[in-house]
C-alpha cells in the first residue's frame, strides 16, 4: 500500500504547490463558458493542460477541507468568537495584543500605506462603511451623526493670566 503524503502549499521556484486562489476563481468562472481543457489553459494563461487539472484538484481539496471544517463545528463564527474571547479574557497582555493583531489582519486594517493608489487602505474601508450606513438608514438621519464641539467659555481670571504672560514674554524679547 502506498503511503500518500499530504498536500502542502508552499512558495518556491515552481508554482505547482502554491495556493493559486486567483487562478482557481478564474477557472470557476471560465468553466461557465467552456469545459475544453485547451481553451481553459489559454484563459488561465498557464503553460500546460496539466496545470488546469492541478488547479481543479486544488479546488476539490479546498471544498473538501471546508466541508471537514464545517462537520467539525469550525466556522467563521467559531473563529471570531474564540479570537474575541482571547481579546476579552486573555491572561497575558501579549496574548490579547496578538489576538487583536489577528483580528486587524483579517479585516485588512493591519497596514497603513499612504502611497496606495485607488484605495485599499483601512481608512478608505471605514469611510465606505460609513457612507453605506448613512445610505441604508431609512428615516433620513445619518447613523454616524456629525457633532459640533462647543467650547466652554474661558473664565476672566484665565484670560487675565494669559494677557499678563503675553506682556511678560514681550518684555523679555524687547
Amino acid at each position: 500500500m502506498n503511503k500518500l503524503k499530504p498536500v502542502i502549499f508552499v512558495q518556491g521556484e515552481y508554482g505547482y504547490n502554491s495556493q493559486n486562489t486567483s487562478q482557481q476563481i478564474m477557472l470557476l468562472k471560465a468553466l461557465k463558458v467552456t469545459q475544453d481543457p485547451e481553451k481553459l489553459r489559454k484563459i488561465l494563461g498557464v503553460k500546460a493542460v496539466a496545470d488546469v487539472y492541478r488547479t481543479l484538484d486544488k479546488i476539490a481539496m479546498r471544498k473538501e477541507y471546508h466541508s471537514a471544517l464545517t462537520r467539525s463545528g469550525i466556522s467563521f463564527d467559531y473563529v471570531v468568537t474564540n479570537i474575541k474571547s482571547e481579546i476579552d479574557s486573555g491572561k497575558k497582555a501579549s496574548d490579547r495584543l496578538k489576538a487583536l493583531k489577528i483580528l486587524l489582519q483579517s479585516l485588512g486594517m493591519d497596514k497603513y500605506d499612504e502611497t496606495a493608489i485607488g484605495g485599499g487602505g483601512w481608512e478608505d474601508v471605514l469611510q465606505e462603511l460609513r457612507e453605506k450606513k448613512e445610505k441604508e438608514n431609512s428615516d433620513g438621519n445619518p447613523v454616524f451623526r456629525e457633532y459640533k464641539v462647543i467650547q466652554p467659555p474661558i473664565p476672566e481670571s484665565v484670560k487675565k493670566a494669559k494677557e499678563e504672560a503675553n506682556k511678560e514674554s514681550k518684555e523679555l524679547y524687547d
